[in-house]
């Protein structure tokens, strides 16, 4: 009894073996059918490649300032208490403005002591270098914080950035219109040549183009943007002027510009 089960027990394996053979060879030819329809209405061996940029421009809604101050001093002691004073002033007076202390951050700190001249390793002195970033979430705030933190004793001011804390969104935006670019340039193209745009083959982008205008350029039209410039919507189309600020915000450009290929048919 037990032989004969024995016997019907690997009868059924073998079964089971090749009906796994077959489901898998059936697999596999698909698999390669589908491959070679998609080969088919792809050729990769006639191409067009092109590139699409696109620029979005937004009125900003963040300053990021990056100022600070330099002190000077006989010892590394007597340099390091002045400065901590003053920068110490400067951050409690811009916190006087409204901005919280969890948009003030050290961005760049160096001790380092200075020589009598260029070819000279006597120390004359020792000097600091103290940097902070405030993130203005109020840009009307621009100006007053900039005068309030050179009136408490900040002595330099690094720089003045206004950005967009939707960036994702509208780089996305440019995106999508740098893809449209390149689609509608790959058609034209192929259409000069008697032929016709097929698949999307392959896509890159080029990363060093994204880029914010800061307040003393990058607001100019870019000329190698050269199929599509939008602005995010008409309202954003005029200057905007804070009160009686010096400071005019205007708009930042976000740029993408990608590469890609198309397959060609007919021609």
């Amino acid at each position: 009894m037990r032989q004969t089960t024995s016997f019907w027990n690997l009868v059924i394996l073998g079964l089971l073996v090749l009906l796994g053979l077959n489901n898998l060879q059936s697999q596999t030819k698909a698999s390669a059918q589908s491959t070679a329809t998609i080969e088919g209405s792809c050729d990769s061996s006639r191409t067009v490649h092109v590139s699409g940029a696109a620029v979005v421009y937004v009125t900003p809604d963040r300053v990021l300032l990056q100022l600070g101050v330099q002190s000077n001093g006989t010892s590394p002691d007597a340099v390091r208490k002045d400065n901590s004073q003053d920068i110490q002033h400067v951050i409690q007076a811009v916190t006087t403005l409204g901005v919280q202390a969890k948009d003030i951050a050290t961005d760049y700190y160096l001790v380092y002591p200075v020589y009598e001249d260029f070819s000279s390793l006597v120390i004359k002195g020792y000097r600091i270098d103290n940097t902070v970033s405030i993130t203005l979430r109020d840009i009307s705030l621009v100006d007053d914080a900039i005068i309030t933190a050179l009136k408490s004793g900040a002595n330099e001011i690094q720089d003045v950035q206004f950005y967009s804390s939707e960036l994702r969104k509208y780089r996305d935006q440019a995106r999508g219109l740098a893809m449209k670019a390149a689609g509608e340039k790959a058609e034209a193209l192929a259409d000069e040549a008697g032929a016709q745009a097929g698949c999307l083959l392959t896509i890159s982008e080029n990363t060093w183009s994204q880029y914010y205008g800061s307040w003393r350029g990058g607001r100019e039209t870019a000329l190698w943007a050269q199929n599509v410039i939008q602005n995010t919507s008409s309202s954003q189309g005029d200057l905007t002027q804070m009160d009686d600020s010096p400071i005019t915000l205007g708009q930042i450009a976000i740029r993408a510009e990608v590469n890609a290929s198309y397959s060609l048919t007919g021609g």
